[in-house]
């Protein structure tokens, strides 16, 4: 069972030469820094992995597992842009209330307040202005005109609400026979971002828990109110996602393999973001390179990762040498490689976080590569 931190704060309101109100923070709370520009890294960088240069625009083979550089051109893929003749799937939408979940009641931090690094501890984060909150959480679920009613689909789920990218390149794709005829499941976050916000409890966590929330909260809604089977086979279940909407993706994974095999993700957050703290993951997401793939059997996982030349870089409190996007992702490539995983790695010129003109060159070809395997015998 989730235990929420007990949180206490109090609001205090100090006259100032304006004769306006400010509120004044909590102990262990701060404002916001503003959010440093990232510095440009070259992909040849000493450590970085060996990497295949691309000629601009191109985008690498569909079936090849590996490290690549692209760029600094992206221009949208033909999948991107919906075709004339092209049967459109539909899109069902629906909402689902904190207050009807057993597993994610719902909490937020104060707006204009960031948590501040633990002083016995520079890669904990202590925050002291989040407290239970209720919220509201849109799905919405993509069906190709193509699925047969009844029959059990492979499908997609993806963070952070809405992806009318995703849609669209699917009707393309299914349509070219490209990728199985499958649900695409996008599902909003629970507000907020960061450590001490609902979507940061949600996606930065190193559990299971949001797999399960998935499984046992948002399929069987799914299913119901769009008409639709999905299936039970992992190998015809996919996550994605962007930022820690991507280190969410592989989460879900890594924790029930049973349940996923194919992971997406762009600018993923494989660094420390994880709040509350834990002894198992003390580095949250940045364990996944610094221990838990090296030091665990290889899972039946495929995976394709993107990350921008000008990615997020020590974006909160803790400058603790564990917050480097680029070099995080460069070391997820280098670990999966070690132990033989399936993946591709794409590392992007002229690009900054979750970076929409990369994913709107690359998304087709990402999806085609994560599907290997199971399109063909699956196309109807």
């Amino acid at each position: 069972m989730l235990r929420l931190p007990g949180i206490a704060f109090s609001i205090a309101l100090l006259a100032v030469a304006s004769s306006a109100a400010a509120q004044a923070l909590p102990p262990s709370a701060s404002p916001c820094p503003p959010r440093p520009t990232p510095p440009t890294r070259d992909p040849h960088t000493p450590g970085y992995v060996t990497a295949a240069e691309l000629p601009d625009g191109a985008n690498p083979p569909a079936n090849a597992d590996g490290n690549f550089i692209l760029g600094p051109t992206h221009n949208p893929a033909p999948e991107m842009t919906a075709q004339a003749g092209v049967p459109q799937g539909t899109i069902f939408n629906f909402t689902m209330e904190s207050s009807a979940s057993k597993i994610y009641p719902g909490i937020a931090r104060d707006t204009g307040t960031c948590g501040t690094a633990d002083p016995n501890d520079p890669t904990r984060m202590i925050v002291t202005t989040s407290h239970p909150a209720p919220y509201t959480r849109k799905v919405a679920v993509y069906v190709p005109k193509q699925y047969i009613p009844g029959a059990a689909a492979p499908f997609i789920v993806g963070a952070d609400g809405t992806d009318q990218a995703l849609f669209t390149a699917l009707d393309n794709l299914i349509a070219q026979h490209r990728v199985p005829v499958m649900i695409a499941i996008s599902i909003g976050n629970g507000s907020g971002d960061a450590q001490g916000s609902e979507r940061g409890l949600e996606y930065d966590t190193m559990s299971g828990l949001y797999a399960e929330f998935v499984e046992q909260e948002v399929l069987p809604l799914v299913e119901a109110k769009a008409s639709v089977k999905l299936t039970k086979d992992p190998n015809g279940r996919a996550t994605m996602g962007g930022s820690s909407g991507g280190s969410c993706a592989l989460i879900m994974a890594w924790y029930h393999p049973e349940l996923y095999h194919r992971v997406l993700t762009y600018s993923g957050t494989y660094v420390n973001q994880q709040w509350p703290h834990s002894d198992q993951t003390p580095h949250g997401a940045w364990e996944f390179h610094e221990h838990l793939i090296p030091g665990s059997p290889a899972k039946p996982l495929r995976l394709w990762m993107e990350v921008g030349d000008r990615d997020n870089l020590n974006m909160n409190a803790l400058h603790d040498n564990l917050h480097d996007w680029v070099v995080a992702n460069e070391n997820m490539a280098k670990v999966l490689a070690a132990k033989g995983y399936h993946y591709q790695f794409v590392f992007a010129r002229h690009a900054g976080h979750t970076d929409r003109t990369v994913k709107q060159q690359t998304l087709p070809e990402a999806l085609e590569y994560i599907w290997q395997g199971l399109a063909r015998a699956r196309v109807i």
